[in-house]
């Protein structure tokens, strides 16, 4: 068995494995993370790794990608209700919790740039705010947001891919410009 195949019936026994016990994925786990990581597990490979294979499988497989993505909206839509826990907390553990994951965030977006450099970093701060608009404009959590809009780019993957380009190069064509002006 290659490795697509190897990964491919891996990906499809947890999705199965997830839909039929939802309670393999912790109480505020994500779906799609838990797949993931059993996938990293189960070939011994980096989180970063599965990753890139769980894309390059579900978007060679449509049917599986609809499975998985089902199944992301079950546990994060119908099975949960997130966000009561926070809102219960105090302010002080609200405000010690957002200052976390504020350093935690700008911590990880200063790596990014250094270990994959300006685009990776900033196509990842796109997609971040495309899913987070996702998920407030139709009620949903960021996970399931962030699975859907991976959905849809796999399947339309040019056109997307286009978009986000030439985002990219105006944007830093504007910089450029910006910079050009005040010297």
């Amino acid at each position: 068995m290659n490795r697509e195949e190897l990964a491919l019936n891996i990906i499809s026994k947890a999705i199965t494995h997830v839909q039929s016990n939802p309670q393999v994925v912790r109480e505020n786990g994500c779906a799609a993370c838990h797949v993931l990581l059993v996938l990293a597990d189960k070939m011994n490979v980096s989180e970063q790794d599965a990753s890139d294979l769980l894309s390059e499988v579900l978007a060679k497989f449509p049917d599986l990608d609809n499975e998985f993505i089902a199944m992301v909206e079950n546990i994060h839509m119908k099975k949960r209700m997130m966000g009561n826990l926070f809102a219960i907390k105090t302010r002080e553990a609200k405000d010690k919790y957002i200052y976390s994951n504020f350093k935690n965030t700008i911590s990880e977006l200063h790596s990014d740039v250094i270990n994959y450099g300006p685009d990776v970093t900033l196509r990842k701060l796109l997609m971040s705010l495309i899913s987070l608009e996702i998920a407030k404009n139709i009620g949903i959590d960021y996970h399931a947001s962030t699975e859907e809009l991976y959905h849809y780019m796999r399947k339309n993957h040019q056109e997307t891919n286009k978009e986000l380009l030439v985002f990219i190069n105006q944007l830093y064509q504007r910089i450029i410009n910006k910079k050009i002006n005040y010297d």
